[in-house]
């Protein structure tokens, strides 16, 4: 289903403990975005406004979850690396990180990272049937908190290299201007030697396009949800720190290693997302 569709109400109006339908969520509006059903009125309302100022902004969630997919399987493929930290998870959709990685190794172990109630709810509900994934409840902000969490340190093993996957979440930071680059600071010291990481961020193109991303940026912040914020692509590298950039480096994540030749030209959201994929060496 189209994300600019009419999205259907929730299966359930039963709201699980803990949660508030009259706040936007973060993991709900994706979910919206993305032509899911775990979505409240509230998520939909923002969902539309950013749609009415941008109309391609639906691309933004389709071009991050496609990028996801193809960053997870190059890593288990390339790289041997069989330990997935997935910070910001969301709600549960198709192609979730643990069965595309686990597609290559069977064996690899996924440690979702959320703080959603509902995301809780749904993710715990998906995974129990998969030994080798988990679910905790952390501030994906705060590095100490998810590394340090007893079942993180349980289920990873931090001897030996690590994927930590910041997918779609850092825009969604609000504080200090150098807060994402801190955070992700904290997250490169306590990782091994030999780890990956794969990040994308919304992105002001700085050119023709950045009407739309601001626009979209407004509509986002502004709104019930309350973030998402469109930095350049320079200040999207500094994210990355001094970690090994993977060819292509830090590119519009529409231009990160397609499975195929590119046969249509890019939408004007497809301009406005970037990301890449890094080692520690």
């Amino acid at each position: 289903m189209s994300a600019t569709s009419s999205t259907p109400v929730p299966q359930s109006e039963r709201v699980p403990v803990g949660v508030d339908p009259t706040r936007a969520s973060i993991a709900r509006v994706y979910d919206a975005f993305l032509g899911g059903k775990d979505n409240y009125e509230i998520d939909r309302k923002v969902r539309d406004g950013v749609l009415a100022e941008a109309p391609y902004a639906s691309h933004l969630a389709y071009e991050n979850r496609d990028f996801l997919i193809r960053a997870c399987r190059f890593i288990a493929q390339q790289t041997g690396i069989t330990q997935f930290l997935d910070c910001g998870s969301g709600l549960p959709t198709a192609e979730n990180t643990h069965q595309v990685v686990q597609r290559v190794n069977p064996d690899s172990t996924v440690v979702y990272v959320d703080n959603d109630p509902v995301v809780m709810a749904h993710g715990r509900a998906l995974l129990e049937e998969n030994e080798n994934t988990t679910l905790v409840s952390a501030d994906i902000f705060n590095p100490a908190e998810v590394l340090d969490n007893e079942t993180v340190r349980t289920h990873l093993d931090f001897d030996q290299p690590i994927a930590l996957l910041q997918v779609g979440t850092l825009h969604h930071f609000e504080g200090p201007a150098d807060g994402p680059a801190e955070i992700m600071r904290q997250y490169y010291e306590r990782l091994p030697s030999g780890s990956f990481v794969a990040l994308s961020h919304f992105m002001d193109p700085e050119n023709e396009y950045t009407a739309m991303a601001r626009k979209a940026e407004d509509k986002f912040r502004h709104s019930p949800m309350g973030s998402g914020t469109f930095r350049t692509m320079d200040e999207i590298r500094t994210l990355f720190g001094d970690l090994e950039l993977v060819e292509p480096g830090v590119i519009r994540l529409a231009d990160w290693w397609q499975d195929g030749p590119r046969l249509t030209p890019l939408n004007e959201a497809q301009h406005c997302i970037a990301g890449g994929v890094a080692r520690k060496r």
